[in-house]
This record gives C-alpha cells, sequence and structure tokens, in this order.
C-alpha cells in the first residue's frame, strides 16, 4: 500500500459475499428488495388513473402505496440489520398484494377464459352438462375473444380439466361474466406469491413478490381468468427443492403433499402436463444416484401413484358422469386446430411470407423437440437438472400456438428451481450412459447423440416455415352501403396445389385473427390446379375500410384438412366499394 493514499473496499454484490458488518444484510439482498420494490411501478399510474376516475377510495389507497414504495425503497438502502429488511421484504409484499386487490377492483370482467371458466362452474352447480356443450352467448360481450378454427368454426366450449371451475364455485355470488373466475385465478395467486415468498430462503424473498406480483404481467393475467395461474401456484411447492423429494427413501408427509399439489395441477390446467416428466425424470435420476435403481423406482412409483390418486379425485366426478364429453374436453387445446397464433415460429407463415401449405409440420416439430428435450434432459441431467421447469416450454416455440403466456405464467417456477435446485443438486444424479456412449470418444459421440436428437424436429420446422400459400387470390370486386364500408367481397381464387381444399376467408387488420366471411356465392372447395371466382359476406354486416392508406390489411384463406395458409395483402383502395 502506498503511504498516504486511501484505499477503498472492494464492494461485492454476489451472493454469498461477506456483509459490510456483523448483523448487516449482503448487498445483493438490498438490491433484491428494491428491485421488487420498483417493479411495483409498472401498471400502477394506469389503475390510479382509472381510480381516480371511478372510485376515490382506490385511487387514496393507491397512492398510500405509492408513498410505501417510496419509503420502502429509502429503507432498503439504509437499514442496517437483516431483520428489519426481512420485515421490509414482508411490507414490499403486502403492498403489492394491496395494489393487485386494487387492480382486480377496477378490472375483474375478464375475457374468454374467465367466462368459460365461470360458465362452467354455473353449469357444474346446477348439475348441467360442462364439457362438449357450446355457450356461443358468451362471446358477444366486450373484451371476449373468439378462438377461430382451421376448418372455418369456432371453440365455444370449455376445454380445461375441472379444478378451475370447482375453485370458482365459492365466488359465484359475485355475480354474472367472468368475475367469479377472476376472482379465483387472483386470489390464488396472491396465495401463490404468498407460499413461494414463505418457502424460498430468507434473502431470495423479495424475487418472490418480483416474479409474482411485480411488473404486472402475471396478475393480468390473472384478471383474464387463466386456469394456468391456478395450475402454476399448485407447481411452487412441487418445484421449490424438487432434487429433495423422496430423500433417504421415504417421502414422509412433505413428498405426499407435494403429489398431491402435482395431481392437483395436472386437475387444473394442461401446462403442468408439459413439465411433469421432466421433473419425475429428473426425481428418479438423483434417488437412483443416492439409492439405487430398485428403490429410486419405488420412490418414483409412490410419488407419482399419489399424484394421479389426487388428479383422480378431482376429476372423479366428471369423469363418471360424463366420460367422452370430460375426455374430448381435457384434450381439446390439442385437437380443437385452432388458427395460428403466438411469438414462435409460427409468425414465420403468419407475417414474413404469405402463408404456408404444411401448417402441419409446426405441430409435428413441437412434439418431436419437446421428445428431443426430455431425452436430452435424461442423458445430461447433472447438467440440465436445474432447468427442468424452463425446457418444456421450449417446444412450445415451434408450435402453431406459441402464446407468450405459456413461457411467462410459468417463469415464477424459473425461480423457485434457480433458487433451490442448484446444480450442485444432481451432481451424483444417475445418467443413462449405454455402451455405445462410452468409450475413449464418448464427448463427441454424446455431442452427435445430441445433435441427432435436435434434428427432426429442425427438419420438420424447416418444412413448415418453407412452405407456400397453396391458394392465389385476388380481389375482383367489392359492394357496401358507404365509401368506406365493405358487405360483400368477390375474389378470384385458383387452388395452385395437389390436394382439394375448403377455404374460409377473413379480413385482418395489426398482429390479431378476426371472424370468417360467409360464403354467399361460388364453389366451398376447389380442386387441385382450378380456379373459381367466389363472393363472401361480411361478418358482422359490413367491413370498415381504414381512412389510412397505409394501413396494411390482410386476406387470409385457412383450411382445416390439410392445414394451410395462403395471404393477400390488400390495400384500403382495393376494398373501396364500388357504387
Amino acid at each position: 500500500m502506498t503511504p498516504g493514499r486511501r484505499t477503498w473496499p472492494i464492494v461485492t454484490t454476489s451472493p454469498g459475499a461477506p456483509s459490510e458488518a456483523p448483523g448487516s444484510p449482503a448487498q445483493w439482498h438490498r438490491v433484491l428488495t428494491l428491485l421488487a420494490d420498483v417493479s411495483l411501478f409498472i401498471g400502477t399510474r394506469s389503475v390510479w388513473t382509472q381510480a381516480a376516475s371511478h372510485n376515490l377510495v382506490l385511487a387514496g389507497i393507491i397512492s398510500v402505496c405509492y408513498a410505501s414504495i417510496l419509503v420502502s425503497g429509502v429503507l432498503a438502502l439504509t437499514v442496517r440489520r437483516t431483520r428489519s429488511l426481512v420485515r421490509l421484504d414482508a411490507v414490499v409484499l403486502v403492498t403489492a398484494i394491496v395494489l393487485a386487490a386494487c387492480n382486480w377492483t377496477l378490472n375483474h370482467a375478464g375475457g374468454d377464459e374467465a367466462a368459460l371458466t365461470a360458465q362452467a362452474a354455473r353449469e357444474l352447480l346446477a348439475g348441467h352438462q360442462v364439457y362438449d356443450q357450446p355457450w356461443p352467448w358468451l362471446f358477444q360481450g366486450k373484451g371476449v375473444a373468439v378462438t377461430p378454427t382451421m376448418d372455418g368454426g369456432y371453440d365455444f366450449t370449455y376445454g380445461y380439466p375441472p379444478l378451475a371451475p370447482l375453485l370458482t364455485l365459492p365466488f359465484l355470488w359475485l355475480g354474472h361474466g367472468g368475475a367469479p373466475a377472476t376472482a379465483a385465478a387472483t386470489v390464488a395467486l396472491v396465495a401463490g406469491a404468498v407460499t413461494l415468498w414463505r418457502m424460498l430462503p430468507v434473502p431470495w424473498r423479495p424475487a418472490a413478490t418480483m416474479a409474482c406480483l411485480g411488473f404486472s404481467f402475471l396478475p393480468s393475467y390473472a384478471r383474464q381468468g387463466y386456469p394456468a395461474i391456478i395450475a402454476m401456484v399448485l407447481l411452487i411447492p412441487v418445484v421449490v427443492r424438487w432434487p429433495h423429494i423422496g430423500a433417504g427413501g421415504r417421502l414422509g408427509r412433505a413428498g405426499i403433499a407435494r403429489a398431491v399439489c402435482l395431481g392437483a395441477a395436472c386437475a387444473a390446467q394442461q401446462l403442468p402436463w408439459f413439465v411433469m416428466p421432466f421433473l419425475l425424470t429428473g426425481l428418479y435420476a438423483v434417488r437412483r444416484g443416492e439409492l439405487g435403481g430398485r428403490a429410486a423406482a419405488h420412490v418414483l412409483l409412490r410419488f407419482l401413484g399419489t399424484a394421479f390418486a389426487a388428479w383422480l379425485v378431482i376429476d372423479a366426478y366428471l369423469l363418471v358422469r360424463e366420460p367422452g364429453p370430460w375426455l374430448a374436453g381435457i384434450a381439446l387445446p390439442l385437437t380443437q386446430g385452432a388458427v395460428l397464433h403466438g411469438q414462435g415460429l409460427v409468425d414465420v407463415s403468419l407475417y414474413f411470407t404469405h402463408g404456408s401449405d404444411r401448417l402441419d409440420w409446426y405441430g409435428h416439430a413441437s412434439m418431436l423437440l419437446a421428445a428431443a428435450l426430455l431425452a436430452l434432459f435424461t442423458l445430461f441431467v447433472r447438467r440440465l437438472g436445474p432447468a427442468a421447469t424452463v425446457l418444456p416450454w421450449c417446444a412450445f416455440y415451434l408450435a402453431t400456438r406459441s402464446q407468450d403466456g405459456y413461457y411467462l405464467m410459468m417463469t415464477p417456477l424459473w425461480l423457485a428451481a434457480a433458487v433451490t435446485a442448484p446444480l450442485p443438486e444432481f451432481a451424483r444424479a444417475w445418467q443413462p450412459r449405454p455402451r455405445w456412449l462410452t468409450g475413449p470418444n464418448r464427448r463427441r459421440t454424446l455431442a452427435c447423440a445430441a445433435a441427432l436428437l435436435l434434428l427432426p424436429p429442425l427438419v420438420s420446422a424447416t418444412l413448415a416455415a418453407t412452405g407456400g400459400p397453396p391458394l392465389r387470390m385476388d380481389v375482383a370486386a367489392t359492394r357496401g352501403p358507404a365509401p368506406r364500408s365493405v358487405s360483400t367481397l368477390t375474389l378470384r381464387v385458383r387452388n395452385t396445389g395437389s390436394d382439394p381444399l375448403t377455404p374460409h376467408y377473413m379480413l385482418t387488420r395489426g398482429q390479431g385473427m378476426s371472424r370468417y366471411w360467409s360464403l354467399a356465392r361460388g364453389p366451398a372447395t376447389l380442386a387441385p390446379h382450378t380456379s373459381a371466382t367466389v363472393t363472401l359476406r361480411a361478418p358482422a354486416g359490413t367491413f370498415a375500410v381504414p381512412a389510412a392508406k397505409n394501413t396494411r390489411i390482410r386476406l387470409r384463406a385457412f383450411t382445416g384438412d390439410p392445414q394451410t395458409l395462403s395471404t393477400r395483402d390488400v390495400t384500403p383502395a382495393q376494398l373501396a366499394p364500388e357504387q
């Protein structure tokens, strides 16, 4: 050290770094608390603005929450004792819960998920059929979107396992619409946030507030009534310290409770079905590395049997009462054939090209990637074990419905695994190593095996994305009651493919889909390499042509068998009706 020169200690923010003084919190704990506090700002202004116009009491409560956020920000950086910072973490959590409650009070109508779940609860209470029962009137309300299918129809039925309607029953007193379902999902999310907050190690608790209630994205899905929120909450106790399940060969009360939660999650929504194989595979690998093959199999079977029993108990009433519709209903998201939507590879066919005549290959690619990822997870569980809660959602990136909700609604599970199931937990996990994967070149052989596993989904995705639109469409004439109002649309359509196609047409603006136009004149099915003129009628009587000349309007044609999409960009001038 140079005499007379002041030196400053190195400040580190990494977990596990020594505190500034004995008993004082680590700097990274302060930063987490501050980040959780800051995340509450997002979306708060809009809800305050809404409350100030409609409910001054709520506006006052939200203003108090602003004060809590500000004071908590100051204290997060200045408190001297770890105990004080832990109490401050609880204050931030309570503030987040209050904001979530205020937001629900002002925005509780929900969307199509909430409407369907609440109606399913009402039908269940009345003793009526729940599954395979269309309720088209639910989709006439404001903000309730429809789900078009590739065959020209719409899905008006409930397509989830029954736990969400069962949990919605106590909230039916809130009235008509989707409010009971949004209340059930919001209460579940708050319970999940508290549960994760309690189960995480003390310094990591602010991350639970941030992941579950901060940034406003999960509370917004709860206010839409998504059953996946309930499923995610039930998976939290399963994922926290999941490599410890069955340690020593005994499940114990905690292991049984986690198995029940896993079964209940699978009875709430279909997304847990995709993460369950990864958790079970990882659990078997960890236990086999500890106990051996037979004992590990016994632990896994007891855990899986308990989960299946819980799932069966929840589903038993509807399984016995309406077995066929029940089975079709819980499998509906996999079989409904909904039109393309999402933020994945399908955007190539949706927005960057003019469609594809090989859309089925998106689904094949998704399933092949899920199988490949599970195989890779099994082969390299010591390295991939902590990613068990993230890997399953990679397959949805290639699916025809690759919505961001499939990824982000499960992100609290990513946090739970990152904190409580780190890499050292899998150091002794069993990894299958057949004879052909051993030897002096085993690393090269394993790399080739991994590449071969990923090759089929890559080829399938390439086939889907490089397909061309099978239909060529041109606007021949338009008619309407006003200069910017189209009631009928006449098209010249040619089938350039080798299969007969039954197209269903719609006009879309922006990224979303709209309702189909009905066929007024012309053939419904086009034979291969033939042309026809068809006249379409607007679904709501008229279609409003945008005034802006640069508005992008897409004429889309979907077919269900085979699944294809053909798109033609049209301008407002082309849609100007003939007078």
